[in-house]
């Protein structure tokens, strides 16, 4: 294996929230997250990407936001190996696992 090959092949954990302004378009949105991670809250998923997967996500969206009025975050919470077990504290309601379809009403 190449050194270029492992570094494009490492897994980034991302927390990749949206703020969608359109009903059509979220479930659009939604949908898409759903194929590249795990749905942890309503806007919210934990996906585990290459560079390249992240790219391809990275478009996928762009065809679907209105980039003017719809945002989605990626933030990059290390490398998906080697991080230990994922802990998720919450304030309020417990976190439960999210898998659900999202409905908007």
């Amino acid at each position: 294996m190449s050194a270029s090959y492992a570094v494009t092949s490492l897994r980034v954990t991302y927390l990749v929230c949206y703020d969608i302004a359109n009903d059509k378009r979220l479930k659009k949105v939604f949908k898409v997250c759903k194929n590249h991670g795990t749905h942890l809250q309503f806007s919210v998923f934990e996906c585990d990407l290459t560079p390249r997967e992240r790219t391809e996500f990275e478009r996928e969206l762009k065809g679907v936001i209105k980039q003017d009025e719809d945002q989605v975050l990626f933030v990059a919470l290390g490398p998906a190996e080697g991080r230990g077990d994922r802990v998720i504290s919450a304030l309020g309601l417990p976190y439960a696992r999210f898998d659900a379809p999202c409905y908007v009403v």
